[in-house]
């Protein structure tokens, strides 16, 4: 008679295996990810003006020409600071308008799109691939547009950082919302509540800690966009830094003097932030 008896394979068996598995994966993703990063290095090298290489020898000449008139203008920076401040309030009211509408979208959005919490789940997909939307455009292009329409200023930089942060937000609050329980949104369900009040009174309690947290993260992160946005006439710091740039020598004392105002910004942003997201999140 045939022999019948089969392999045993026990848990260990299992375990190795698929470590194997995930190892062998791993390796095939890490080897196409090195290949990409290199095909992608030769084809932008190429079609750059200079070759990489040819030029890394100058690449602190400018940082180190914009240093030493700087320090040759030492006693120009704090006169410079003082000029430069309202600009970064501006910048800071662009930031801070834009994550508070942002988030408040993004409230919308997360709830709309989360699984189990939706009030129209058909429509779940319609609103993921919004937020997609909003994530795949950059601020800057929204912004060229905007100016376009209707005019430079503050508020095409805040619409555009606005609508970036719409998706940004709902992404991550609609993973936080999954996470939820579920029985007090049952229990609300089962008296009568309307989806207005289940999520107000059942869900935003649970997810509001992470929510803030998220956001003033999102807060630091448009501080650096609205700035940018400033280069293309969106006011702010960043339009300073662009006419103090296109000068060129003479004006290199204001360059350092607003690299040093956003510095210290997003220094005192990130610190404060950092405080109430641990408080939030953690009790601390």
């Amino acid at each position: 008679m045939a022999d019948l008896t089969y392999p045993v394979i026990t848990g260990q068996d299992a375990y190795l295996d698929m470590v194997r598995r995930k190892r062998m994966y791993g390796g095939i993703l890490i080897v196409l990810f090195i290949g990409l990063m290199a095909s992608g290095f030769r084809l932008a090298d190429a079609r750059n003006a200079g070759g990489f290489f040819d030029g890394l020898h100058q690449v602190f000449d400018f940082p180190s020409e914009v240093i030493r008139e700087a320090a040759a203008k030492s006693a120009n920076l704090p006169g410079h600071l003082v000029t430069f401040l309202p600009s970064l309030i501006e910048t800071l009211n662009i930031a801070a308008v834009s994550t508070l509408l942002g988030a408040m979208a993004g409230m919308v959005l997360a709830l709309l799109s989360t699984r189990g919490l939706a009030r129209w789940p058909r429509l779940i997909g319609v609103f993921r691939r919004s937020m997609d939307a909003m994530r795949a455009i950059p601020e800057i292009v929204i912004a060229l547009v905007l100016i376009f329409i209707l005019g430079t200023g503050p508020v095409p930089a805040m619409i555009a950082i606005a609508l970036h942060t719409s998706g940004a937000l709902g992404k991550l609050f609609s993973e936080v919302a999954e996470n939820a329980d579920l029985k007090p949104v049952e229990g609300l369900s089962s008296v009568g509540a309307t989806w207005f009040q289940r999520m107000w009174l059942g869900v935003i309690p649970q997810v509001a800690p992470n929510w803030i947290s998220y956001a003033l993260l999102r807060f630091e992160i448009n501080i650096r966009a609205s700035a940018i946005l400033g280069f293309v006439g969106s006011g702010g710091i960043g339009h300073d830094l662009k006419l103090a740039m296109q000068w060129g020598t003479g004006r290199y004392d204001e360059v350092v003097a607003i690299f040093l105002l956003l510095f210290i910004a997003i220094v005192i942003v990130d610190r404060v932030s950092d405080h109430f997201r641990n408080r939030l999140v953690k009790g601390a």
